[in-house]
């Protein structure tokens, strides 16, 4: 069997695993949300944190709980880095600098795991497991949390009130994550990852000296890594590990543990909305463009431009030889089209065009599928700016599941979808503007511009992943990207949850010979059409600097 037949096969594989958990595991989500039951253990939760889980919150309070949250691990996890040395478990590490213990903190909690630092270097047991993989589960279901409020926005008609976010945190991690986790990590011990607290072991000597690795709580940590699009790895070269990723069917199973959440929650929103059909057209929309990017993605890296490429039977450079090009090309698609920034290969390393797929998957907002929960409502956010062009052609007042989409309402789904361009371009320029910070590149012309716009682009999107190359454990990239990944978290959830608030007060308008029929497959196809445009016109010209140029002069 060929290399590309090979890649192939483990798609449609991977398109028919997904196809058969969609409906149980998307309507299953459905329920958890709109249950009006409370498990025991969730009632010990709330009652620990004192939050009443049957008050209905409008929209300010609904955002008032994400931020106080957020911001209270942020501190925790700050302060748990920063106590390292004192701590058990910590293998004898030391505390973390402050600059990269804020960049650390910031980064789990905004969903984004960005890593400027080798993970079996620098955290030990007790912050790898009581930190980041804690925040691995509680940033994934405050992502859905927001997901389900502007669900209920839809949905609800003349009141402001979207739900319940502690309820809705707490079922997320009680009722979906934990349990999927649990089994995904099973699964990942029986392919061979790691799974123990023992301490650093000498495992071998080579040519003047030795080598050491510490153990850990992989398996369990990489499940949540994967399944709540996160990324961060416990060692530092991530999935290309094999401590987290042994063998090809890990590597697939990985894959899909990214996809699962994001592709499933379109038919939690078709349910939730009452129309499952419109949940089909979202979920069209996205795989169009996965399979597109993915389709895309193998051919630029066996398309065998050099005699390297050529003997190896494809752009082998940066992967490893245990998952092959194809196996790579799917995992980079997968982790830069939804929020996880995990890696099985190092995208610096793919040709000019195969960096500029994973850039511009990040560029168009991680939504098809996007992030746990984040990549729902940016996908719905896009149809909304559909609806609204939809509109303006034909002269009529756009609808979208039967609310007018207004001024206030355009206003506010532009401005969610502004932030994270704003964020990637300013801070790109600054970098490159100032005399220091392009210190940290590795590389000259295109590919080392590449590098910075990379790495903002990975943390203004919440996706972690970087190039390489790029030194960003400075003072200068762990502030900036810091900031990025707290503004771009939040800024378009504040847009998001109020847009909730303004359509959950309207009054449904009645469907009419002339509303714009969103579950067909002529809407699925507008919506992706708008999605590239968008995209297209925003960052044509910095991606013309970077991997296109660098595409062109191969």
């Amino acid at each position: 069997m060929g290399p590309v037949t090979a890649g192939v096969l483990q798609m449609l594989a991977l398109a028919g695993a997904l196809a058969i958990v969609h409906i149980p595991l998307g309507t299953y989500m459905a329920r958890v949300y709109s249950s009006g039951r409370h498990l025991r253990a969730e009632r010990w939760i709330y009652r620990a944190i004192g939050a009443d889980p049957d008050a209905q919150l409008r929209w300010p309070a609904y955002l008032r709980g994400v931020l106080a949250f957020s911001v209270a691990g942020v501190l925790f996890l700050y302060l748990l880095q920063r106590l390292q040395g004192v701590l058990p478990g910590s293998l004898g590490f030391a505390p973390v600098e402050p600059a990269q213990a804020f960049n650390t903190a910031v980064s789990f909690v905004t969903n984004t795991n960005w890593q400027s630092y080798s993970g079996e270097q620098t955290m030990g047991h007790v912050v790898q497991t009581a930190g980041l993989a804690v925040q691995n589960f509680v940033s994934a279901a405050v992502g859905m949390a927001v997901a389900v409020a502007l669900v209920r926005g839809f949905v609800r008609s003349r009141t402001g009130e979207l739900g319940n976010f502690w309820a809705d945190l707490v079922r997320g991690v009680v009722r979906i994550l934990v349990p999927l986790a649990a089994v995904a990590a099973v699964v990942l011990v029986a392919c061979g990852v790691l799974q123990n607290f023992s301490g650093i072991h000498e495992v071998g000597r080579f040519t003047g000296g030795t080598q050491q690795w510490n153990g850990g709580a992989v398996a369990s940590q990489e499940a949540i890594k994967e399944l709540g699009t996160n990324g961060g790895g416990y060692f530092n070269a991530n999935s290309a590990h094999p401590f987290e990723n042994p063998t090809p069917f890990s590597n697939l199973f990985e894959i899909f543990l990214i996809l699962v959440i994001p592709f499933s929650l379109t038919r939690t929103f078709g349910v939730l909305a009452g129309s499952v059909r419109q949940g089909y057209a979202i979920l069209a929309a996205m795989a169009a463009i996965w399979a597109g990017f993915t389709a895309l993605m193998m051919w630029t890296e066996f398309a065998h431009h050099g005699g390297a490429p050529a003997l190896a039977g494809g752009s082998l450079e940066g992967k490893e030889v245990r998952f092959g090009v194809g196996a790579s090309s799917i995992f980079a698609v997968a982790t830069t089209l939804t929020s996880t920034g995990a890696v099985d290969s190092f995208h610096s390393s793919y040709t000019g065009f195969g960096g500029g797929i994973t850039l511009l998957g990040m560029m168009l907002g991680e939504i098809a599928p996007g992030g746990v929960g984040s990549g729902l409502y940016g996908m719905l956010i896009m149809a909304v700016v559909a609806v609204f062009l939809a509109g303006l052609m034909v002269g009529r007042t756009p609808e979208y599941l039967g609310k007018k989409i207004g001024p206030r309402e355009i206003k506010l789904a532009a401005a969610s979808i502004l932030v994270t361009p704003a964020l990637v371009l300013v801070c790109t320029a600054l970098s490159l503007a100032l005399p220091t910070p392009p210190h940290s590149m590795l590389n000259p012309g295109a590919h080392g511009f590449t590098e910075v716009l990379y790495a903002f682009t990975s943390a203004a999107n919440n996706n972690g992943s970087a190039f390489a190359g790029l030194n960003a454990d400075t003072d200068w990239f762990n502030t900036v990207t810091g900031l990025a990944m707290l503004f771009g978290r939040f800024l378009p959830m504040v847009f998001v949850l109020a847009l909730a608030g303004a359509l959950a007060a309207q009054q449904p308008a009645p469907v009419t010979a002339g509303t714009l029929r969103t579950e067909k497959p002529l809407f699925s196809g507008l919506l992706v059409g708008a999605i590239l445009i968008i995209t297209g016109l925003t960052f044509f010209p910095a991606l013309a600097l970077g991997p296109l140029a660098e595409g062109l002069a191969a």
